[in-house]
């Protein structure tokens, strides 16, 4: 398996990164988690550009302005630029092509280090989006988020397959568990899919019930977990620096 390495963070090697989300709604609230942010134990950050109130109807200036700022306050922290969709799980809805040129523009800035692309927007803008990202030097995260359900193991192989296929740098999938079994699914395909890829996968369920899988990625290969500096971005996140400590206790166990 390769590794991706960013801004001299290497993904896919020693214990899982941590990346901790910006879900601040102002440019106020944005700089002010940017700026706790560089007190945590941080590998990377990502920007959830979803959460800025009028994202939809703001300027793209205004949008780089924000960002332009945000990775003067980041320092050399690697920056990941999301947009989560609503379908998952995101704040706000966005039409492909709106996704897509916004996408294109943010790329165009130099201004970031990674994006994170959903796999289920369809291969046309996937495909179009990772070789523009390449372009520019810029690493793809493709995702997939499911709210309702645990997939089959199958089906998890077959969405962290398509993502490899498509270009991506690194896959992710997140899950909703209805039972610990459920998570040992996602585990159990991440663990087998990490065996013959050529990408790092990220990989977790999500809740209290899937805590196991944010805390022991090294056991079973997700490369990347997410912790928080105050509010989370998704169901079962833990604070930044407790999570630093059960990885570091989970890597001394070996």
């Amino acid at each position: 398996m390769n590794t991706v390495t960013v801004r001299n963070v290497e993904i896919g090697a020693g214990m899982p990164k941590i990346c901790v989300p910006i879900v601040g709604e102002t440019r106020e609230d944005i700089l002010a988690e940017a700026r706790a942010i560089r007190e945590l134990p941080a590998d990377l950050v990502e920007w959830r550009v979803d959460f800025l109130n009028n994202v939809s109807s703001l300027s793209l200036l205004t949008v780089l302005t924000f960002l332009s700022e945000l990775r003067n306050e980041l320092g050399d922290l690697p920056l990941l630029f999301t947009f989560r969709t609503k379908r998952e799980g995101g704040e706000k809805s966005i039409s492909p092509q709106a996704y897509e040129e916004l996408y294109k523009s943010i790329l165009s800035s130099g201004l970031i280090d990674l994006i994170d692309v959903e796999l289920f927007l369809g291969r046309d803008i996937v495909s179009r989006l990772v070789a523009k990202a390449h372009e520019h030097g810029v690493a793809v995260i493709a995702s997939n988020h499911d709210f309702k359900r645990t997939p089959p193991k199958e089906d998890i192989l077959d969405r962290l397959e398509e993502m490899q296929e498509l270009g991506a740098d690194i896959a992710k999938i997140a899950v909703m568990p209805e039972s610990t079994q459920d998570v040992e699914v996602l585990m159990d395909a991440t663990a087998t899919f990490t065996k013959y890829a050529s990408v790092p996968a990220i990989a977790m369920s999500m809740g209290e019930l899937g805590l196991a899988s944010r805390t022991t990625g090294e056991r079973f290969g997700s490369a990347v977990t997410f912790g928080t500096a105050g509010k989370a971005s998704a169901p079962g996140q833990l604070p930044a620096t407790e999570l630093k400590e059960i990885l570091e206790t989970v890597h001394a166990e070996g």
